[in-house]
C-alpha cells in the first residue's frame, strides 16, 4: 500500500476526488471535496471539507453536505455573499454560498442548487428552493460561480458545463437564486473527452492591473495531453458576458495550452474571496484511467499542492505559470538519502553542443522516476514507480524558447531552472518559471538518492535539496 503523503492533503479514510467550493474567509482555505463518506470507491457523492490557515497544513472537519435519498451532491464552488445578496444570513452574519451539482437519484438529472452556512462553513442548510437552475439534462454540472463588477454591471456570474458537448455555459443572478443564459463557448480545443469542472478568473499580464486577460480553465477527460484525464486553458477577454479567444484555439493536442503536462492533475478551480494577484488553484492528483486501482487504503485520493498563479508573456503570448505553495524546509546534502518530502532546485546549462541532455534519476526501494531535460523539452519517466499506470509512463512537455521577465529561459543561454517536489506517492515538476509543469504519481519508497548524468557537455550549474516533510495534513476529524 501506498503511504500517505506528508504535504498534500488526503481524507483520514475513503474515496476523494475533484476539489470542490475552494473558498478563503475569515484567514482561512477552505477545501471542500468529491467524497465518498461510505467507501474506498467512487459513489454516494458528498461534499468532504478541510481547512488552512495556509495552504500547507490542512485540518479536516465532518462532512459538510451529505447524499441522501434524493440526491447526489456533485462538483461545484462556495463564495462568500458578502452583501447577503441571496439573504440567507441573519443579522450579523455572514453567509457561506455553496452551489453544487445536484443529480436526482431517479431520473439522474444534472441540475445546479445551493446550501448555505453562517457559521463558517462547519454546518450547512439546503435552500428549500432547490433546484435553482435545471436544464433537464443529464450532463449539465460543476458550476463555478464568481462576482463580476465591470463595464456590464455587478452580479454573479456561474461558468458551468454541457459535459457531452463540450461546451461551456454562462448565466447571471442578482441573488444566487434566479439564473439567466448570458453565452456559450465552444466546442473548441482538445474535445476527444467530456469538458468537466470550468473556471473563469482575469489575471494581470506580466504583473501589469493597467492590463487584465482572462482565463477559462476546462478540464478534460479522456483525450489530457498525457492520457486521461488533463485541464487545458484559453485567454481571452470577458466582457460580462461573452468569453472571447485572444487567438484562435487549436485543435492539435500539442498546440493547446495546458494547465499541467503529466497525468496526474486534474479538475482544477480557483479559491474565490482572494484578490486576484493570489488566484490559488489546487487540483486532484489522480487519473481517471486508474484512479480506482490506486494502492492506498484506507484512503483513497489525493490533492496537488496548492498553485499560485500568474500570466506572463511567453513567446510573444499569454501563458500561465504555477508556483507552488511549499511548507519553509531544511538544506540537506543532495549527494546523501534524501528525505520522503523534498524540494530539489536545479539549474542546468545545456551548452552549445548537439545532443546536449541532462538526467536526474530519483532511485528508491520501490521505484524510481528519472527527469530528463535537452534543448526545447523536459520529459518525466515514471514506468519503473508506477505499476496501476497503463502505457509507458512517459510524459514530456515542451519548453519555450526566449526569456520571461526576471527569468532565464532557453534561448541563446540554453539555461533551464527546474523546482521538483516529491512526496510520498507523487512528483511534481516546475520549469522555465512554472510555464510548464509535469504531475505525476510514483512510489519511490525509502532510501531515496539523486543520480546525475550529462551528456554534450551539458553542466549542472546548481543543485539544492530541502527537506520539507512538516507532518503532513492532519486527517483527524474536529468535531
Amino acid at each position: 500500500m501506498i503511504e500517505r503523503p506528508l504535504i498534500h492533503f488526503t481524507p483520514e479514510r475513503h474515496w476523494m476526488n475533484d476539489p470542490n467550493g475552494l473558498v478563503f474567509h475569515d484567514g482561512r482555505y477552505h477545501l471542500f471535496f468529491q467524497y465518498n463518506p461510505y467507501g474506498s470507491d467512487h459513489g454516494h457523492m458528498s461534499w468532504g471539507h478541510a481547512s488552512s490557515v495556509d495552504l500547507v497544513h490542512w485540518e479536516e472537519h465532518p462532512v459538510a453536505i451529505l447524499v441522501d435519498e434524493r440526491e447526489q451532491i456533485f462538483s461545484g464552488s462556495a463564495v462568500v455573499d458578502t452583501d447577503n445578496t441571496s439573504g440567507f444570513a441573519g443579522e450579523g452574519e455572514t453567509a457561506l454560498v455553496a452551489i453544487y451539482t445536484s443529480v436526482d437519484a431517479e431520473s439522474h438529472i444534472q441540475s445546479q442548487a445551493l446550501a448555505y452556512s453562517v457559521d463558517d462553513g462547519l454546518s450547512w442548510a439546503k435552500y428549500p428552493g432547490n433546484p435553482v437552475l435545471d436544464r433537464g439534462s443529464l450532463e449539465f454540472r460543476d458550476p463555478k460561480v464568481f462576482r463580476y463588477d465591470g463595464a456590464a454591471g455587478t452580479y454573479w456570474v456561474m461558468v458551468a458545463v454541457e459535459a457531452a458537448n463540450r461546451q461551456v455555459v454562462l448565466y447571471r443572478s442578482d441573488d444566487l437564486r434566479s439564473w439567466s443564459l448570458l453565452s456559450t463557448y465552444g466546442p473548441a480545443g482538445a474535445v476527444d473527452g467530456v469538458w468537466e469542472c470550468p473556471d473563469l478568473f482575469p489575471l494581470a499580464l506580466d504583473g501589469d492591473p493597467a492590463d487584465l486577460r482572462w482565463v477559462l480553465v476546462i478540464s478534460l477527460n479522456p483525450g489530457g495531453i498525457a492520457g486521461g484525464s488533463g485541464t487545458q486553458y484559453v485567454v481571452g477577454n470577458f466582457d460580462g458576458v461573452t468569453f472571447v479567444p485572444e487567438q484562435p484555439v487549436p485543435d492539435a493536442l500539442e498546440d493547446v495550452d495546458w494547465l499541467d503536462f503529466g497525468s496526474d492533475c486534474y479538475a482544477g478551480v480557483t479559491f474565490s474571496g482572494l484578490p486576484d494577484q493570489e488566484r490559488t488553484i489546487l487540483a486532484w492528483m489522480n487519473n481517471w484511467d486508474y484512479a480506482g486501482d490506486v494502492p492506498s487504503l484506507p484512503w483513497r485520493g489525493a490533492m496537488t499542492l496548492a498553485r499560485r498563479l500568474s500570466l506572463a508573456t511567453v513567446e510573444g503570448r499569454p501563458q500561465l505559470c504555477a508556483a507552488p505553495i511549499l511548507p519553509s524546509g531544511v538544506p540537506v546534502d543532495p549527494e546523501g538519502v534524501l528525505p520522503t518530502a523534498a524540494r530539489i532546485e536545479a539549474r542546468l546549462r545545456l551548452g552549445a553542443e548537439p545532443g546536449a541532455t541532462v538526467l536526474l534519476e530519483i532511485a528508491g526501494s520501490e521505484g524510481r522516476v528519472s527527469i530528463g531535460a535537452a534543448a526545447g523539452r523536459i520529459a518525466v519517466d515514471r514506468t519503473a514507480a508506477a505499476d496501476f499506470v497503463p502505457g509507458d509512463g512517459v510524459e514530456s512537455a515542451p519548453l519555450p524558447g526566449g526569456s520571461l521577465p526576471g527569468v532565464s529561459l532557453l534561448g541563446d543561454a540554453e539555461v533551464i531552472d527546474l523546482t521538483i517536489v516529491i512526496d510520498t506517492c507523487s512528483i511534481e515538476v516546475f520549469a522555465a518559471a512554472g510555464s510548464r509543469s509535469i504531475t505525476d504519481l510514483a512510489v519511490l519508497g525509502a532510501g531515496r538518492r539523486l543520480r546525475i548524468s550529462t551528456e554534450g557537455g551539458a553542466t549542472v550549474e546548481d543543485l539544492s535539496v530541502a527537506d520539507i516533510g512538516v507532518g503532513g495534513p492532519s486527517s483527524g476529524v474536529r468535531p
